[in-house]
């Protein structure tokens, strides 16, 4: 039998039972479909979250107060919150080690906002001219805070644009007008360019203001909240961090590292760490997903098996006329693999429609690769081949005679 003969025949007994069939294959969409959306969702969330730390500047090393565990441990409840850090802590490390772009010490708090009548509750971060380098924090119009602001703590702030909008109104220039924060008069001298992002941790909604203005009439102290280091080069990373460790347990009176009242956390191993996490959700899924997948192949063999047994005379006479046992093993494999090629087409369509629609309804991120929609060829055709082998087989056992014979 030439190939355009199995086909043929292939294609025929398929039709002859369209319910049946549609219904086979309809187990096998349903289980690709849900496997490709799974890994969309799980490969968005992943760039999703890999964006939104990049996003926070580049080759960047993030130095917080709190007592520092071990890895894997339950994270500290004082560390962001303890006073441990200061500025001139941040001075020491800038003049001290080698490699460093710019330092950037901040201290953060979320405050309520009054002005002309309405109000937010926001994060304002005080920091230093060298923020925006630090943070990828580009002005949209005015001014940023300079040195003279700090020098002489002046009341001024730069507002995200979610702020703005909040404030005065969505694309409302607000530069001169002024705010109050914590009941303390501000003017208003920039306004960022747009992150991008939503929630309590939005990079749009936040004031900034000057460091010592913030020291001095909204926390009260002189400690900071969060010092960012930025290295000249990915390779000095490593060595920065550990010279940093180093040099703040020496100005902390600190010998053992174990001991340490502040965290240097590495971007590069936060963006792993964050990879890891969503590489294990997107396996979790993909398994749950795969079980329909199974479900499907069952189906397969079922219908196959009723198939082999309701032409168990046709099987007898082909036989009869010469036909092979390969023969009729082939042709019941290529009905099994063709179900499985069209529930798989059919399924890669709608996992890919279903990844659309989740981002579209749900605004959540998804991601459909190459990768996916191969992956779900291959597990279509070993779904066709694994479960229409054994009734294939035994289709091309029987035994002429008696199929024959059989009613």
């Amino acid at each position: 039998m030439n190939i355009a003969d199995l086909f043929e025949e292939t294609y025929s007994a398929i039709a002859i039972n369209k319910a049946r069939s549609s219904l086979t294959v309809l187990g096998v969409v349903i289980g690709i479909a849900s496997v490709i959306a799974m890994i969309a969702i799980g490969q968005g969330a992943q760039k999703s979250v890999e964006n939104n730390i990049q996003s926070i500047g580049s080759n960047l090393l993030l130095i917080m107060p709190g007592a520092q565990r071990g890895i894997g441990a339950q994270v500290n409840t004082g560390r962001g919150g303890a006073q441990t850090l200061k500025l001139a802590d941040a001075d020491a490390i800038q003049q001290s080690i080698a490699g460093i772009q710019a330092v950037a010490p901040e201290v953060s708090r979320r405050y309520q906002i009054t002005a002309k009548g309405k109000n937010t509750n926001t994060q304002v971060v005080g920091t230093v001219p060298a923020y925006p380098t630090v943070r990828n924090v580009t002005i949209a119009s005015g001014s940023y805070i300079t040195d003279a602001h700090i020098r002489s703590a002046s009341k001024v702030a730069v507002l995200g644009p979610t702020t703005r909008d909040d404030l005065f109104g969505e694309g409302v220039d607000p530069i001169g007008q002024s705010i109050k924060i914590n009941k303390v008069e501000f003017k208003i001298v920039g306004v960022t360019e747009a992150k991008g992002g939503s929630g309590f941790s939005n990079p749009d909604d936040v004031i900034y203001v000057p460091l010592t203005t913030a020291q001095r009439f909204l926390s009260g102290d002189t400690f900071v909240t969060t010092i960012s280091v930025q290295a000249q080069d990915q390779g000095f990373m490593a060595r920065i961090q550990e010279e940093t460790t180093a040099l703040l347990l020496q100005r902390h009176g600190l010998s053992d590292p174990q001991l340490a009242d502040f965290s240097v956390l590495n971007q590069s191993d936060i963006v792993a760490a964050a990879a890891s996490v969503t590489g294990i959700f997107t396996l979790l899924l993909s398994s749950i997903a795969g079980i329909s997948l199974l479900v499907g192949g069952i189906g397969i063999m079922n219908m196959m098996l009723t198939t082999v047994t309701e032409r168990t005379r046709e099987i007898g006479l082909r036989k009869a006329i010469g036909g092979t046992s390969s023969d009729i093993s082939n042709q019941f494999l290529a009905e099994s693999v063709m179900l499985t090629f069209m529930g798989g087409v059919f399924g890669i369509i709608l996992g890919w429609l279903v990844s659309l629609a989740v981002r579209y309804f749900a605004n959540i991120p998804t991601s459909v690769s190459l990768q996916s929609v191969g992956l779900a060829f291959g597990v279509s055709a070993g779904i066709g081949i694994i479960f229409g082998y054994y009734p294939a087989r035994r289709a091309a056992k029987l035994h002429p005679i008696e199929a024959l014979r059989y009613e």
